[in-house]
């Protein structure tokens, strides 16, 4: 069924675009040239923010969409993307009536920001599509370590068990001192993850690969200057062995590796091969 907004001579349609980062910060734009409120969030001003070209395809080769253009705003900076915190950050882009917003709206585009390329104008971002979610294995492969996520829906563990919140006391590029922290703590977080929860890096992840006597080590220097005070939350890790999953989690139930399954290197065991 038609949209009836879109019928007659004279429309007062308007592109619409939202994006919604990993850790739930959402902005919208319009290409109306007055912010519009639309399902709670404002869509802010931006008449030059327009696709140049939108083609959708009834295949699924090439992702099923192509979209080219740049997204220019002071909301998305150029040091953020370089930081990562748009990655994988989900794209809609639709047609609305700006006049009668509960009219409905016409979706054009779905995907999720990919890779970031600069150049002397600003900056572009390339966007995958929906089908290229079909690019994942349909089974997993075994392995002799856990594939599942920890605290996921498979680990089945919760993981508010697991959180911490705590102070930054100092950091030194990748080496990040916490408040109140004994080595003996500190172990729990090998390859867990760091979230800044306030300052300049508010929002933005790191992996964390390995700890010291007194520090954590983070897979990257936070894009910010980081000052001590700042609040951060501290995500327990897991090394996916079955013996961390039975011995320090009692969840060798929920484990998802094939430890004694003979790998490739069976062949080589034996003497004289």
């Amino acid at each position: 069924m038609a949209d009836q907004w879109l019928e007659g001579p004279v429309t007062s349609s308007a592109f619409g675009w939202r994006l919604e980062r990993s850790d739930g910060v959402t902005i919208g734009f319009t290409s109306h040239d007055q912010d519009v409120m639309l399902d709670g969030l404002r869509y802010r001003a931006s008449p030059g923010l327009v696709p140049t070209s939108i083609t959708e395809r009834s295949g699924l080769e090439d992702g099923g969409l192509d979209l080219k253009g740049a997204l220019s705003s002071d909301a998305i900076r150029a040091d953020d993307l370089r930081a990562g915190k748009w990655d994988g950050a989900m794209l809609e882009i639709f047609l609305f009536d700006w006049a009668h917003v509960n009219a409905g709206r016409r979706p054009l585009a779905t995907g999720w920001l990919g890779s970031v390329e600069f150049d002397a104008s600003g900056f572009s971002v390339e966007v995958d599509g929906p089908a290229s979610r079909l690019l994942t294995p349909v089974a997993p492969f075994t392995s002799p370590t856990c594939r599942a996520h920890f605290c996921d829906a498979k680990c089945d563990l919760n993981g508010q068990r697991f959180r911490h919140r705590a102070l930054l006391s100092a950091i030194e590029d990748v080496e990040v001192v916490i408040n109140g922290l004994a080595s003996a703590d500190l172990e729990k977080f090998d390859q867990g993850e760091m979230r800044w929860q306030s300052g300049a890096n508010c929002g933005f992840r790191h992996s964390i690969l390995g700890t010291t006597a007194t520090a954590l080590i983070l897979d990257r220097p936070p894009p910010e200057i980081a000052e001590p005070g700042a609040v951060i939350e501290l995500y327990e890790g897991c090394d996916k062995r079955l013996s961390t999953c039975a011995e320090r989690f009692g969840n060798a139930v929920n484990f998802r590796g094939e430890p004694y399954l003979p790998g490739n290197d069976l062949l080589t065991r034996f003497p004289g091969v």
